[in-house]
């Protein structure tokens, strides 16, 4: 029995493992089966879709935006990798403990770093995203053991932790803070990169030197930016993104090509001058708008360009153009070039003279006024250099027209053989008319002569010449009568080397004979000391040019308002620099020389400063150890690139930081420079800063800056240390 029994558990053991076997064997089967399959029927689909799980294909590697330079290599414009700083807490190396024991001297080196917030305020922006994690995780739990198909939203693997985006120096800087020297699948760090175009000089010469789109990869929308984009964007390269060991790394398939650089001719220095003192004035005439262009007589390199329109009271910004859209009447600077035709024709001579008698000539039935007719003072004859001088229209129209006014088509032809009416390429992107000057003849069917359009003609009436063709008008006087185009792209450059330069187009080689440009040089000095444009005279140094005053045209008449202008040179005797200067509708008396006249002396006398600052004057032996120079507060860099190039003695004191405050040390012979560091989101302290440092501070918070005087920061209407409002305009007294 007991036998029986035995061989029974036998059998049935022997069966179950064969059932085993068998059932082991189809499953065996069923996976070769598979595997067959998957290598061989579906392999192609399988491997594809494994590639797209840890190969990402085709990423765009954006190449490096070429810079945008200043004549002497400073920096306009510059692209600058910028990273948002976010914390993943459900980032798998993260443990609870290492975090609770480092988050309070993270959140401190943060906050003594980031001032937009307090160790307080980061540490419990740190806390809330774990704790935020911790709930979520709970609710995917919940979720999935409840077989809830509710997505959970996940929010807490992209919290971030510093308000502003930060460069790639402080974020070297903040990887080595407790907790975030770690890996970041320990930490939970990661960044966010995206590329900002910067300008160190803020909104220096912006409207030439131009914006990009918001969107970076839309390229440039204004100025250079725009003319120059296809160049300076470069060409993207090609990547992978591939996972290894769970995280992705880029893997280069096409490196990308940078682009160029653009260098111009704008001087930062004059720049700055032309600004400042047009703001200056359009604020105090409560003008619309206005423009100011400083030219290199011998070379065309425009050094300075502003266009500045009113963007609200008291407040004038980069716009238009203006250099070039300003497609108006030009007014009495035109008188030049009506006295060099005549001249040149041999129609007058300086010294020949025209009956003005009270200031009013009548022709067919149009009465042609001077400016101080209304005082009704009998003038009798006035010469031709005398009716400059004074900037007569009856001299003016009558003089032309004893030459012209039957064969009227001759004087325009002459005009038209200087240049001043050729179409040029300009270096600037431009809408329509803009940059083009319009000067009809008498048979111009679609715009024909009217019987008194000569003489109105001749004083700069019926014409249309913008700003930068008076300018170059006038440089040609300048530069003994040959004519160049204005231009301000000098070169295109990539790691040092130039591919292409620039120089300035020759419109016209001789504008005139020697013996007319000899005349014309002594009227136009003659109306600086003499003249409308006395209050431009400088003691430094000799300036030559001509007023402008001229009605403004609307809907076929005049409106009552004005444009303004004066156009010259200096020094009178070896011209250096040709500047124009345009104002827009200001309030007040109109005048061409109180008017952009003192810019245009400002502007003058500052250059002059410049020059005359650059030149190594040697001081007393007996002098030279005890001076010590002024150091305003503003950049270290700067300041220590200075005081190393004077070879003198400095310390430094407190925190390092990039703005420092500089006072004098009189027994050490030292400057004391201590830190003055910059927080974001908050109003800097700008006192004892130049104009430029301070400008660029307060732009660079958000805030729009108006000037007042001359020097150094005395007074700042929004105090120090107070939360900004965007927008908001600062007022800064220097003195």
């Amino acid at each position: 029995m007991a036998k029986k029994s035995e061989n029974a558990v036998k059998n049935v053991a022997v069966s179950r493992y064969g059932w085993l076997v068998l059932l082991l064997s189809l499953v065996f089967v069923a996976i070769t089966v598979c595997i067959v399959k998957i290598q061989y029927s579906e392999g192609s689909v399988w491997r594809e879709l494994g590639k797209q799980e840890t190969v990402k294909k085709d990423h765009e590697v954006r190449p490096n935006r070429g810079n945008i330079y200043a004549d002497d290599g400073r920096l306009l414009a510059t692209s600058e990798p910028l990273y948002g700083v976010y914390m993943d807490f459900m980032a798998d190396g993260i443990k609870k403990d290492t975090l609770m024991k480092y988050v309070t001297p993270l959140s401190q080196d943060l906050a003594k770093k980031f001032r937009g917030k307090t160790a307080a305020q980061y540490k419990k922006t740190i806390l809330d995203g774990w704790e935020l994690s911790r709930k979520e995780l709970e609710q995917i739990a919940y979720n999935k053991k409840n077989n809830i198909d509710k997505k959970v939203k996940v929010r807490s693997r992209y919290v971030r932790i510093i308000g502003p985006d930060i460069n790639y120096i402080e974020l070297k800087e903040i990887l080595t803070y407790p907790f975030f020297n770690q890996r970041s699948n320990k930490s939970g760090l990661f960044t966010e990169e995206k590329t900002m175009r910067r300008k160190p000089f803020g909104r220096l010469a912006g409207r030439t030197v131009g914006s990009i789109y918001k969107d970076y990869d839309s390229g440039g929308a204004s100025g250079v930016e725009l003319k120059y984009d296809s160049l300076l964007k470069g060409l993207p390269g090609l990547k992978t993104r591939q996972r290894v060991q769970g995280r992705w790394i880029d893997v280069i398939l096409e490196e990308p090509i940078d682009g160029y650089d653009i260098q111009t001719t704008l001087n930062v220095d004059i720049q700055d001058m032309a600004e400042k003192a047009l703001y200056d004035k359009l604020v105090e005439t409560k003008a619309e708008s206005g423009v100011a262009i400083v030219m290199e007589v011998a070379t065309g390199e425009i050094k300075a360009i502003t266009n500045l329109d009113r963007m609200s009271e008291g407040v004038y910004a980069e716009g238009n153009p203006n250099a070039f859209s300003y497609m108006s009447e030009p007014g009495s600077t035109f008188k030049t070039v009506s006295l060099m035709v005549a001249l040149e024709d041999g129609v007058v001579t300086p010294t020949d003279s025209f009956y003005v008698g009270r200031g009013v000539f009548k022709y067919k039935g149009r009465d042609v006024n001077d400016h101080d007719y209304r005082k009704g003072v009998n003038k009798g004859y006035v010469s031709v250099t005398k009716g400059m001088y004074s900037s007569l229209n009856t001299v003016i129209s009558q003089m032309i027209l004893k030459g012209y006014e039957k064969d009227p088509k001759r004087y325009v032809q002459k005009i038209h053989d200087m240049g001043l009416t050729k179409k040029l390429e300009w270096d600037v992107p431009l809408q329509g008319r803009e940059g083009t000057s319009a000067i009809r003849f008498p048979d111009d069917k679609a715009n024909p002569f009217s019987k008194t359009t000569l003489p109105w003609m001749s004083f700069g009436y019926e014409t249309q010449v913008p700003p930068i063709y008076m300018l170059m008008f006038y440089n040609g006087i300048a530069n003994n009568g040959k004519m160049i185009q204005p231009f301000h792209t000098k070169a295109i450059t990539k790691d040092g080397t130039i591919y292409q330069e620039f120089e300035a187009n020759v419109v016209n080689p001789s504008l005139c004979s020697e013996r007319t440009l000899n005349q014309i040089r002594e009227i136009l000095r003659g109306v600086v000391t003499d003249g409308t444009g006395r209050t431009v005279d400088s003691k430094l140094f000799p300036i030559s040019g001509k007023t402008g005053t001229a009605m403004i045209a609307s809907r076929g008449g005049y409106d009552g308002s004005y444009y303004v202008s004066f156009c010259g040179y200096f020094p009178s005797d070896n011209p250096q620099y040709t500047c124009f200067v345009g104002i827009r509708r200001p309030q007040g008396i109109p005048s061409g020389g109180l008017m952009p006249g003192a810019v245009f002396k400002r502007i003058a006398e500052g250059i002059y400063a410049k020059n005359l600052a650059s030149t190594p004057v040697e001081a007393p032996k007996d002098t030279v150890n005890s001076l010590i120079p002024v150091v305003k507060n503003g950049s270290m860099q700067n300041t220590q690139i200075v005081l190393d190039g004077l070879d003198q003695a400095f310390s430094f004191g407190g925190e390092k930081t990039d703005w420092i405050r500089a006072t004098k040390d009189t027994v050490s012979g030292k400057i004391q420079l201590k830190g003055s560091p910059v927080q974001k989101g908050y109003v800097p302290n700008v006192i004892g800063m130049g104009a430029r440092d301070a400008v660029f501070l307060l732009e660079n918070e958000g805030l729009k800056v108006k000037l007042v005087g001359a020097g150094k920061v005395k007074k700042q209407s929004i105090n120090a240390n107070s939360k900004v409002a965007k927008g908001s305009i600062v007022t800064i007294e220097l003195g």
